[in-house]
């Protein structure tokens, strides 16, 4: 949790806490945008320039909204305007692994197949229910703050998650049934 003191200094032109400020979400940012564009070079560039749009807007935050809320608006509506330009591609980028042990490898296995499944059925959900099952389940942002977040009335938040939930577990049928899609 980001504090209002170094927020205010930030905005009265202390470059410190500004710096210090940016430090603190970074890594916020990036994983959002990582999860919604599904690309690092492009969640690299969203990141990049929702920071930079932070650094150059920060005395335009009001605390009428939580400071992280007005963050992810941000990178949120920097990655749709990049996902509507190019066409989602599902990244296969292999994961390495180390096996300490044998008996785990059978199940870091089935767990590195499960997330790339999961990762892959989230990459294929339209836009705006990615962008929330993201904030919800990743960014663990409550259905208030997504809404404020996406500027969106808070039923249309709940019906977006719901309707995902359903896509998600459409497209994940086969670990239901103990199978791995492929």
């Amino acid at each position: 949790m980001v504090e209002q003191g170094l927020i205010r200094a930030a905005q009265s032109g202390d470059r410190d806490a500004l710096i210090t400020l940016l430090r603190e979400i970074e890594d916020h940012v990036y994983k959002t945008a990582y999860y919604i564009l599904n690309n690092e070079h492009d969640a690299l560039d969203a990141a990049q320039e929702a920071l930079i749009r932070v650094y150059t807007k920060i005395n335009s935050y009001e605390e009428k909204a939580q400071f992280k809320t007005w963050v992810q608006r941000i990178v949120t509506n920097i990655c749709i305007d990049k996902f509507r330009r190019t066409k989602p591609s599902v990244s296969m980028d292999e994961h390495e692994m180390v096996f300490h042990d044998t008996q785990n490898v059978e199940h870091e296995v089935l767990t590195a197949y499960m997330a790339q499944d999961v990762q892959e059925a989230i990459n294929r959900l339209p836009e705006h229910h990615r962008t929330v099952i993201v904030l919800r389940y990743l960014q663990d942002f409550s259905y208030n703050e997504i809404a404020d977040c996406l500027n969106l009335p808070l039923n249309t938040v709940k019906s977006y998650l719901f309707r995902a939930r359903q896509q998600l577990q459409t497209l994940l049928q086969d670990y239901q049934k103990g199978g791995v899609s492929g």
